[in-house]
């Protein structure tokens, strides 16, 4: 697994001000949890090794979200509620963030003869954040409510994520024409 990104880290900083624009000006969106969640996300998916940390008992990163339901199943091959639990809301946060930041790479992800072909990224990432929400109990607690908002505004915070990439995508342009202009 690769080491968490730093606080200070640069990158970690841009996300942070590209979803506070677009989710308290935009969305107005004031949930402090909320969007260190979405900070997070995105910093940490910036490694493909985060996006497709989930990996069944061979130690194979599963790509589709298909295989990552049966291995959260605890009745095929989650081995605890921890397990199921981890394995949901990383299908929330793989769904969320494909269909969030990349929709464009929904057909390529959900193609004919992938074995997410019949599922709905949207709804399994609301049923999955849902999941993750009813552990309540113990460590967990402090923690359901974050992802029942996130089950319950799943569409809003795809809409959030997609103008982070605008606005990063915005950046990335304007830097280039000042270069191109030879200005620092």
């Amino acid at each position: 697994m690769p080491q968490p990104i730093s606080e200070q880290h640069p990158l970690r900083q841009l996300f942070a001000t590209l979803v506070e624009q677009a989710f308290t000006r935009v969305l107005q969106e004031y949930e402090p949890a909320v969007l260190r969640y979405m900070v997070n996300l995105l910093t940490e998916f910036t490694h493909v090794d985060n996006v497709y940390r989930i990996r069944d008992a061979r130690g194979r990163a599963l790509q589709e979200v298909a295989e990552m339901l049966a291995e959260g199943d605890m009745l095929l091959n989650a081995t605890s509620f921890a397990r199921e639990r981890e394995v949901h809301r990383h299908i929330g946060d793989f769904t969320l963030f494909w269909s969030g930041v990349y929709p464009e790479a929904m057909p390529r992800l959900r193609h004919a003869l992938s074995k997410d072909a019949l599922i709905d990224y949207v709804q399994q990432g609301k049923k999955s954040y849902y999941i993750v929400s009813t552990f309540e109990e113990g460590e967990w607690r402090q923690e359901a409510p974050l992802f029942r908002r996130l089950s319950e505004r799943f569409e809003l915070y795809m809409f959030g994520l997609n103008l982070v990439r605008q606005g990063w995508e915005r950046l990335a342009r304007e830097h280039f024409e000042r270069w191109q202009r030879g200005l620092p």
